[in-house]
């Protein structure tokens, strides 16, 4: 250590009085340090200047101004790239002396080549930024019932609390984009006064090197009193609060789905409740951040964001609907009649005039849903159609109708279509899980499922009336009782 000039004079002149250690306490340095001072009578000492040499001979030394040529054409050239060049174009080179010219190449960089990109880290401040962005899940490989489940999260946090939800998305669509952060404001019960998400199409306008944010994600925002920002093309670290936490999200379910010992969940249902599970133990850890950000982030809106696309569609022939390019069954007395639209992020609403005919969940585009309910009183009539019709596997309602299909298939062929469908239709006006049940029945027991056989299992019991028997009362006893207590001695008060 070398020290100042007034550390060695406070040293000396308190050891003539002191220990060295009291005096070495005095002047603020080391024991060690102190005593080297004083064997040396207060003298200061010079710390040898480091000298760097070099230990083996340099293998590069002869080739070096040709790779330093090809280095300053182009910098992006890797180490590993100049070495292969170097054991096809020169001799006594082998892939052994990788690591050293990697070391060079490396020094090269940093002494002479390019500047390289400077990061401005941010002062983060609460409640004045949220931030949300899609990641794929493909590579947690969670199965639904045996099945794989590809899908998305939806994920949202505060960059400065790190508090975070997420919920699971279908695609990267506006729909589930607003429903995705409804979703979020409404579980944290305030809003940060800007949002920023990438250059999704759902938000932005990517026309050319123009990129504006679309009027309906505007007015979206607006109604929470909330300004969209997002990141420059191509510049995904701008938006790196929620970036990095993609990263750490995923590790943790991932490590969650190991201590589980299964990746495999019953439902849809159980899978969400997992994820909220792991949510909520990563933001217990926040909770004293997350207290600062609320005392500054502004109140949700009176009321929810309410914006349906309007559209006109005409049932066909078919008894279905297009809206936004995905098909619905509808009753069939509503073949040919306009119909009015709206399409929420979750629901289709259609109306005749200002009668609401029909809601049903919305489905993505290119999508159908088709109710059997709606069509079987015709298929009946009509069971030669069902062998073609286009939407004949929306018919089976669940595995164990699609199981009694193919089984009567295998019973007979031509009458499979026709007791099938009668079999549908006992569903219909009956009870579909008094049906299905029947059928489950069935099947275990290796019988045929005939529509007669489902009926005498479906068929509900009427509840037997109970046969109640009435005593008559022996109206002798209770005069008996009148008898005695007009008898009975009457006590006198004392």
């Amino acid at each position: 250590m070398t020290c100042t000039k007034k550390q060695v004079q406070t040293l000396l002149k308190y050891s003539k009085n002191l220990t060295q250690e009291a005096a070495a306490v005095k002047a603020g340095v080391s024991l060690r340090t102190a005593r080297k001072y004083l064997k040396m009578g207060g003298q200061m000492v010079d710390r040898p200047e480091w000298k760097w040499r070099q230990t083996h001979k340099d293998a590069f030394a002869e080739v070096w101004s040709e790779l330093e040529a090809i280095l300053k054409t182009d910098p992006g050239v890797q180490a590993q790239t100049l070495m292969q060049w170097l054991i096809e174009e020169k001799e006594g080179f082998s892939w052994s002396q990788l690591r050293t010219l990697q070391r060079r190449v490396q020094r090269w960089h940093a002494l002479q080549g390019p500047d390289k990109e400077v990061m401005f880290k941010q002062q983060l401040l609460p409640g004045k930024q949220s931030q949300s962005d899609w990641t794929n899940c493909d590579e947690l490989k969670v199965t639904i019932g045996g099945r794989a489940y590809p899908h998305l999260l939806y994920h949202f946090m505060l960059p400065y609390s790190r508090w975070e939800t997420a919920h699971i998305s279908a695609s990267e669509s506006f729909e589930n984009l607003t429903c995705g952060y409804m979703r979020a404001v409404a579980e944290l019960g305030a809003v940060a006064e800007n949002h920023r998400t990438d250059n999704l199409s759902a938000a932005v306008n990517n026309h050319g090197n123009q990129h504006t944010f679309n009027e309906r994600w505007t007015a979206f925002l607006a109604h929470y009193g909330v300004k969209p920002s997002k990141n420059n093309p191509g510049e995904s670290h701008e938006n790196g609060s929620v970036e990095k936490s993609h990263d750490l999200l995923k590790s943790a379910l991932n490590q969650s789905l190991i201590l589980r010992r299964s990746r495999d969940f019953s439902s849809v249902a159980e899978y969400e409740k997992f994820i909220r599970r792991v949510l909520d133990q990563r933001n217990k850890l926040r909770r004293e951040r997350l207290a600062e950000e609320m005392a500054v982030l502004e109140d949700l809106p009176d009321r929810d964001w309410n914006d349906p696309v309007e559209l006109r569609t005409t049932v066909t022939a078919w008894s279905t609907v297009t809206v936004d390019k995905a098909v619905y069954s509808v009753p069939a007395r509503l073949i040919g009649m306009r119909l009015r639209a709206l399409s929420y992020p979750e629901t289709i609403r259609l109306f005749l005039g200002p009668t609401l005919v029909l809601e049903m969940p919305r489905q993505e585009p290119g999508s159908r849903r088709i109710n059997y309910r709606h069509i079987i009183g015709w298929l009946v009539r009509k069971p030669g159609a069902f062998a073609g019709y286009q939407y004949r596997d929306e018919l089976f309602p669940s595995l164990n109708f699609r199981r009694t299909y193919d089984a009567l298939k295998a019973w007979r062929a031509e009458r499979a279509d026709r007791e099938y469908l009668a079999i549908l239709h006992q569903a219909a006006m009956d009870n579909e899980q008094d049906v299905e049940a029947a059928l489950e029945l069935l099947l275990e027991q290796d019988q045929v499922p005939t529509v007669s056989a489902v009926k005498e299992l479906a068929r509900k019991k009427q509840p037997e009336v109970p046969t109640i028997c009435i005593d008559v009362p022996d109206l002798c006893s209770y005069d008996r009782l009148l008898n005695y207590l007009q008898k009975a001695p009457k006590e006198t008060p004392s």
